[in-house]
């Protein structure tokens, strides 16, 4: 009862401006195709610098909910996704704003999305302190397992780019060795640069590869892009403050459903390298699957809107959970989050529960208001978000750019954070015109050296014995499990091979 007491105590004005500030911006950015939500996350890292811990951690937790939902905006009026966690059900929206619902779809996107994260949020704050029990018990072995399953995992959910994904992510680990080696005090790849000595830091490595190559690309293909706003079909639409009329029914309707899909974000969340767009596209799958009315998937379903948006709502609280009970980042916003726990002294782990429950519990605190206060935010800039639509990107990436080398700049007050950002940038850029996934290499640069810390570790413990690795149960179980996720990986490769 003291730690959830102490707990409140974090939550004050600071705080309650922060979630209101980060929603307007994440609300903005979302809104914008183009701008992911980790762009959203990515850019509001330069104001943490200045901030407490909890304001900070606020401000995180508010702009990644609002982006989320923002994406819904133009995928229904213009049926291009904000961001790609709403992509699964554009179509579905698109075409009931066609037959004149769009207060109905803005609005049940909403509320569905409200639910969903509300949801998550109770998962997050329940499970997250009996895992981190857990996870006390864990050596570096089991660390050791651990870290290959978050590796291999960004890979599994990869699709037909399977061998893409291995090789950013191999990519990501190789920069990670970049600096000092901790056992043997010798620098690694350095090239005689003073400025390498620490390593390369993933947070400028991130900005530029989500931020600078999404500017890159806008201005390497300016002159071939195509305008779809409709501005006349816009302005036929003004008013858009009652956005709950008649939502009540479909949403009591689908309240199983809107729970089964919360659940189904919340766990793929939880696994390292996926995210809300994984999280989208399963729990329409399988919505699809269940429903009395399969027919209307993709030509307006209502069902569609409601399960996938509470899953992709709900699966930023589950990126949470792996984040704050192993370090292991659940997706790249979570990555970037985990960068921001770090510099304000709050190493993730199962440590933290132990010795910073109160601070822990006032960010559970923080989900749940973050969530609910979408609802007020939404409906006052819902009008104003439709023309945020037109906004001509020559005047926006500019402002882009300036965050981006501002934020780099601004973490070791280091020119050379600058330069890797503007690098990963360029790299970021061809990688993803060749069809190379990015987030693989975020993953690979966080996860590289918890693998190296804890293998080597863990063979110094055991004289070089590999089967000390299996000999303890939780050990052995997740020894099991890496290897499905392998003999899985392998069969994609195979597949993508012979269909070549």
């Amino acid at each position: 009862m003291d730690i959830l007491i102490n707990a409140f105590s974090y939550i004050d004005l600071n705080a309650i401006l922060a979630i209101l500030g980060a929603g307007l911006f994440g609300l903005f950015v979302g809104a914008i195709p183009g701008l992911t939500a980790t762009m959203a996350v990515a850019l509001m890292v330069p104001f943490t610098f200045f901030m407490d811990p909890i304001p900070a951690l606020a401000l995180m937790i508010s702009v990644g909910a609002s982006s989320i939902y923002a994406g819904d905006i133009p995928g229904a009026l213009l049926r291009i996704p904000g961001t790609p966690a709403s992509a699964a059900y554009v179509d579905d929206s698109y075409r009931l704003v066609k037959q004149g619902k769009v207060n109905f779809v803005l609005g049940l996107g909403l509320l569905s999305s409200v639910i969903g994260g509300v949801i998550g949020s109770i998962i997050l704050a329940v499970s997250a302190p009996y895992l981190a029990k857990f996870a006390l018990k864990f050596s570096s072995f089991e660390y050791t397992w651990l870290s290959l399953l978050g590796l291999s995992c960004a890979t599994l959910i990869a699709g037909k780019f399977v061998t893409k994904s291995l090789l950013t992510l191999l990519f990501g680990i190789l920069i990670s060795t970049i600096g000092f080696d901790e056992f043997t005090g010798q620098a690694r790849f350095t090239f005689g640069l003073v400025s390498l000595y620490e390593g390369v830091s993933f947070i400028p490595a991130m900005i530029g590869l989500f931020a600078i190559s999404g500017a890159i690309e806008y201005y390497a293909n300016r002159y071939k892009l195509t305008s779809n706003v409709d501005i006349s079909e816009l302005e036929n639409n003004k008013s858009s403050l009652n956005l709950f009329k008649g939502l009540a029914n479909p949403l009591s309707q689908r309240k199983w459903s809107i729970l089964r899909s919360s659940i189904i974000g919340t766990t793929i969340g939880a696994l390292p390298g996926a995210g809300a767009d994984i999280a989208a596209w399963i729990s329409y799958a399988i919505s699809k699957k269940t429903s009395k009315t399969p027919e209307l998937y993709g030509k307006g379903s209502q069902d569609a809107i409601i399960d996938a948006s509470s899953s992709n709502n709900a699966s930023l609280a589950g990126s949470w959970i792996p984040s704050l009970v192993f370090g292991i980042p659940g997706d790249s916003a979570a990555a970037i989050i985990i960068g921001v726990l770090y510099m304000k002294d709050m190493q993730p782990g199962p440590s933290l529960f132990l010795f910073q429950p109160d601070k822990l519990y006032a960010v559970f605190i923080l989900f749940f208001i973050a969530n609910i206060a979408l609802i007020p935010l939404a409906l006052i800039v819902v009008n104003f978000l439709k023309k945020i639509i037109q906004i001509n990107k020559d005047i926006l990436y500019p402002i882009v750019i300036i965050f981006s080398i501002v934020g780099s700049y601004a973490i070791n007050n280091s020119p050379e954070a600058v330069v890797v950002m503007l690098l990963m940038g360029v790299i970021g850029y061809f990688l993803q015109k060749n069809h190379y996934p990015i987030s693989p290499i975020i993953l690979g640069m966080i996860l590289g050296p918890m693998l190296e810390r804890n293998l080597l570790s863990s063979l110094t413990k055991s004289d070089g014995s590999l089967l000390a690795f299996v000999e303890r149960p939780v050990s052995a179980v997740l020894a099991c499990c890496f290897l499905l996720v392998v003999i899985l990986q392998i069969k994609g490769i195979v597949k993508n091979f012979s269909e070549k």
